[in-house]
């Protein structure tokens, strides 16, 4: 199996001379002196550190291309030809659409959505501050939460602090809880991030206190790489100012070398490095209380693709503190602004990390303790990806959290705009074959005319392309929970799936095909 190539990548730019590669390197067989290039090697000859992350920053998005040894695609879903859990087993009455989608997460103060994905964090890459408009409406008329990722008040250009150093404005992450709550309705919530420098900023006590935010998330990490989070920056001024307010960044933009080099060309970006946390039980247990002291009606955990050791204390923890979601982001995760490598070579991969969890999970229900309410993420786009999640995870896992597959339609909804204004060369053939309007274009523009009436003309059209590709999710999952005879989330199972190798079933305990229903058919058999 190839697992990944180095020293190429489309995500880098870069691209192998020769036909014959050698796996592990990724060094061509036949390395000659005189190539004029344009491996990853023979990049960073000339840009260095630049090499480390997919361009061009701030327009794209990235995910990693490792193929492990065993992913989602190893589980398939079974379907069934009697029975009906959640309504009566009669053709008139069960049928597709009338499967509910809805799930819930949180202990007193719950939040209900339509469909049970959410959005990935959003937070200060570039990617997310020019689309937020999108997004953020997009969740909102889908019914579905939104995160608010962090660092999104450390880099505000218009932040105002006291002589303390703490948060007195921050016009920027007003935008971002504005935005969604203009058409917020009582269906999903904004969840606002916090890393260290939030923390040290009093974002939490600004979102709460300020703009009324009920919803506070602590984050341990990412799917996406196991650092801090990061942004590149365009400007020496910018880039002073950031270090001014405690931020790391690299190269040193004090040094006179590197001011030299930024005037002179060479270097062209500085890049902005959050810290890393330390964890420890009692300073969680703590902040988890401090937050609730503050008036947070809901603080939930975001935690990275760590090893079992780090996934377990995630898990207790949460149980221990009353964690309202535990949201669990395996490798290798998706990001506009990671290092490349680190995204493809670090962390537990999904479906691994998904299976430690369960089993987790397990053990600790049966020494009854509470278990948190779970969501599952890394990697996932479609509505096979959000049923096998739910039933890996069942009964733990309450929703899946999406990075990229919502943030595309997003990107392109807003493109359609300007396309359809004229410019970039007007709407490609990829599109006009749906006819030349907003309106023809869009399936679902009416029924939101139908709901929204003439305020629909102030949707910016990432939000309406969100709305269509959740609207997508949810029928393609209505479907498949019809074939599981399965009428509400919470009825769909892990007896759901089926392994299709067994590698796959030793690592994730879902049953080999040739396994499954084996004792129950044979029992038909021979009866």
């Amino acid at each position: 199996m190839n697992l990944h190539r180095p020293n190429a990548n489309e995500a880098l730019q870069t691209a192998n001379r020769s036909r014959n590669v050698v796996p592990q390197s990724g060094i061509c067989s036949r390395c000659i002196d005189g190539c004029r290039g344009n491996c990853d090697l023979f990049r960073a000859t000339f840009r260095g550190r630049e090499v480390l992350y997919p361009e061009p920053f701030g327009s794209v998005t990235a995910g990693a291309d490792k193929d492990y040894p065993v992913d989602y695609s190893h589980l398939n879903i079974l379907g069934y030809a009697f029975g009906a859990k959640g309504a009566p087993a009669d053709p008139d009455v069960a049928t597709f659409p009338n499967v509910n989608t809805e799930t819930e997460f949180g202990g007193r103060h719950k939040v209900r959505m339509k469909i049970p994905v959410f959005t990935g964090a959003l937070g200060s890459t570039d990617i997310a501050r020019k689309n937020w408009e999108h997004f953020a409406v997009g969740a909102a008329i889908s019914g579905i939460s939104i995160v608010c990722g962090e660092n999104v008040c450390g880099i505000d250009p218009e932040l105002e602090l006291n002589g303390r150093g703490r948060i007195v404005k921050s016009p920027e992450m007003d935008r971002r809880v504005r935005e969604y709550r203009r058409y917020h309705e009582g269906w999903g919530d904004i969840l606002v991030q916090m890393n260290v420098e939030d923390t040290r900023l009093g974002v939490a006590e600004y979102a709460i206190e300020k703009l009324g935010v009920e919803t506070i998330e602590l984050k341990w990490g990412q799917g996406a790489k196991c650092i801090g989070g990061e942004i590149k920056v365009n400007s020496l001024a910018r880039a002073l100012e950031l270090k001014k307010r405690g931020y790391i960044v690299t190269p040193d933009p004090e040094l006179p070398a590197n001011q030299a080099a930024f005037k002179a060309g060479p270097l062209k970006q500085f890049e902005r490095h959050s810290r890393l946390g330390f964890i420890d039980a009692e300073g969680f247990a703590r902040e988890v209380e401090r937050l609730r002291g503050l008036g947070a009606k809901r603080v939930t955990l975001k935690t990275g693709a760590y090893p079992m050791r780090e996934l377990a204390m995630a898990i207790r923890w949460s149980s221990d503190a009353g964690i309202d979601l535990l949201t669990i982001d395996g490798a290798p995760g998706g990001t506009g602004m990671s290092p490349w490598r680190m995204m493809a070579e670090w962390g537990i991969p999904s479906i691994y990390l998904h299976s430690m969890a369960w089993e987790l999970c397990e053990r600790l229900s049966r020494a009854g303790r509470r278990v948190p309410d779970i969501a599952f993420a890394g990697g996932f786009s479609s509505e096979d990806h959000v049923f096998k999640a739910l039933a890996l995870g069942s009964p733990y896992c309450k929703a899946v959290c999406m990075g990229r597959a919502l943030m595309i339609p997003g990107m392109v909804g807003k493109n359609a705009e300007k396309w359809l204004r004229g410019e970039d060369e007007g709407l490609p053939k990829t599109v006009s074959r749906y006819g030349m309007t907003k309106e023809e274009i869009f399936m679902n523009y009416e029924l939101l005319r139908e709901k929204y009436g003439q305020e629909v003309e102030r949707f910016p059209l990432g939000a309406i392309g969100i709305y269509n590709a959740i609207d997508k999710i949810r029928v393609g999952l209505q479907q498949l929970m019809a074939g599981t005879r399965s009428w509400a989330v919470g009825f769909i199972e892990r007896r759901d799936l089926v392994s299709l190798t067994e590698e796959c079933a030793r690592v994730t305990g879902i049953p080999y095909v040739m396994d499954a229903f084996r004792e129950e058919a044979l029992a038909i058999i021979d009866a």
